[in-house]
């Protein structure tokens, strides 16, 4: 799952720009509060304009959209979230609500208000963008792969289209197909930011190592300071009992940034089979910080912790390996529970 390893597709390509929509962010004073009133408020502040009438519908969006045009999201909510529930089918009101909330990271409640614009202005390949962005960051991914589809539909040749398709499609378990997609969008621009680095993750998930390391090698060519590429291209090459290469890919990755955990995993395995305990042990330690939920960490630390002789510490570790494995797998019971007794939508 791209949340699980990175989120570098969807942060590249960022979010859709929430103030270029000019359908929103070019609009003047909303029509609906008396001439003079809107006078008096563009002399005398926001402020004045509610003290004339803050139950007016006009003057609560007019000043949620002065507080969007000057990038305050937060501020602008409620004063939107008041124009909207006086007048529900006032679009305007909706796809300032929806994009508000977007850029303050509130997705699920962007999805409903974005998904009511995009249904009143089908045609607005920038709300489907922005709504598509905002499915995918709330894990949505069936709706997500709806609007890339329409937009990849719309722009044949857009490689970013193609990838945050498959962006999506992985994320509902169809990786393979988001493979095709990705391969679209790499002959499209090969030379895309993060394009190579998507294939070559999801040859990675698939384990197909050849054809991952083609494409991460691919990515490193137009940026060699990729840290995740060359994490990944590490892991690549340590699966592929090629533990030299994996190290210096790995150690440049780490040069790059300290957080990345498969990094500091992939040091401790070579240097554990190295026989280098103490390295071995601190970049195992950093592993288990970044994510102490992670089972192969601590199955890596019993298995080093054998090697040095602590049989204790061994046992401590092995014991945490089945009880997160149970955890996990409760988890999955639960779920299913869950889904069994919930009715049909």
């Amino acid at each position: 799952m791209w949340s699980r390893h990175s989120r570098v597709l969807s942060e590249n390509c960022g979010r859709a720009g929430v103030l270029s929509l000019r359908v929103c962010a070019d609009s003047g004073p909303v029509r609906g509060a008396s001439a003079g009133a809107q006078r008096k408020a563009g002399r005398s502040g926001d402020g004045l304009a509610q003290r004339l009438d803050p139950k007016l519908p006009a003057v609560q969006l007019n000043l949620g959209l002065a507080e969007f045009k000057q990038g305050k999201l937060q501020a602008a909510i409620e004063p939107l979230r008041a124009a909207l529930a006086a007048d529900p089918q006032n679009m305007q009101a909706c796809t300032l609500l929806g994009l508000s909330y977007y850029g303050v990271g509130r997705f699920k409640e962007a999805n409903e208000q974005l998904a009511a614009a995009v249904k009143s202005d089908p045609g607005n390949a920038e709300l489907h963008g922005v709504l598509a962005q905002s499915c995918l960051s709330a894990k949505n991914y069936s709706c997500a792969l709806d609007e890339f589809t329409w937009i990849s539909r719309q722009h044949a040749d857009s490689a970013a289209a193609h990838m945050l398709t498959g962006e999506a499609l992985d994320g509902l378990g169809r990786t393979p197909e988001a493979i095709t997609e990705f391969e679209i969008a790499a002959k499209a621009d090969p030379h895309a930011p993060n394009v190579q680095f998507g294939l070559g993750y999801l040859y990675w998930k698939m384990r197909q190592y050849d054809e991952a390391a083609r494409a991460f090698e691919a990515e490193l060519v137009g940026d060699p300071a990729n840290s995740q590429a060359l994490a990944y291209f590490g892991d690549v090459e340590m699966k592929r009992n090629e533990p030299e290469k994996a190290l210096s890919l790995l150690q440049k990755s780490l040069q790059l940034r300290d957080d990345l955990q498969i990094v500091h995993l992939d040091i401790g395995v070579i240097f554990t089979e190295q026989k280098h305990y103490q390295e071995a042990l601190a970049a195992l330690l950093r592993a288990q910080k970044l994510d102490p939920a992670q089972p192969e960490v601590h199955y890596r630390l019993g298995r080093l912790y054998q090697a040095m002789g602590n049989v204790d510490a061994a046992k401590e570790e092995f014991a945490r390996v089945q009880q997160l494995h149970q955890k996990e797998e409760d988890n999955v019971a639960d779920r299913m529970s869950g889904q069994k007794s919930s009715p049909r939508p």
